[in-house]
């Protein structure tokens, strides 16, 4: 349900779920609609609260992503270039894994929404985004890392990061650099 409220001469709309949740919660899209989800017990009221009370952060979160948009991106690669270097990059540290039980995965690609790349370790395949073309060598070298480490930690626990910091120390940076690239046009 879409509701509305006022605060400080502008009106912001939002989108209301009642899910089972226990607080109430709230995202901004890429697209600039904002998102909240309460529990139907929560009024209305204390809805609108919430969300005027969040109305500095949703400005912000709104003008960051104007900015993404605005911003041109660069391309470092073609489709074609990507796919060599990545299939490349991937030879290139697989000998880590292999050490380690790793079997060599097959490796696909696809044009991805909200991730660089996914690890499916029961099946031992790869899928990397072809929008990493829009990505510096450093960030795709990292995202194979990334995925590579899944198949010896399947999720984002500690022990994940840590395996991670081993091959790939500077990684936080990497990660936030690539915030910074959209995946969507």
């Amino acid at each position: 349900m879409i509701r509305t409220v006022e605060t400080g001469g502008k009106t912001i709309e939002y989108d209301l779920q009642i899910k089972k949740v226990k607080n109430i919660n709230m995202r901004i899209t890429p697209d600039g609609r904002v998102c909240v989800s309460a529990n139907r017990w929560i009024s209305k009221k204390s809805i609108d609260a919430f969300v005027i009370s969040k109305a500095e952060f949703i400005s912000g979160a709104l003008k960051k992503f104007e900015m993404r948009e605005s911003a041109p991106r660069k391309q470092y690669y073609t489709e074609k270039e990507l796919i060599s270097l990545i299939t490349e990059l991937c030879r290139r540290v697989y000998p880590y894994f292999e050490k380690r039980g790793v079997p060599y995965p097959e490796i696909k690609f696809r044009n991805m929404v909200s991730q660089w790349g996914n690890c499916r370790p029961k099946e031992s395949v790869l899928t990397f985004n072809k929008n990493l073309m829009f990505a510096p060598l450093e960030c795709i070298e990292y995202v194979v890392l990334h995925e590579f480490t899944h198949f010896l930690v399947a999720n984002h626990s500690k022990e994940f990061y840590g395996e991670l910091s081993r091959v790939c120390p500077d990684y936080k940076e990497l990660k936030n650099k690539l915030k910074d690239i959209k995946i969507r046009d």
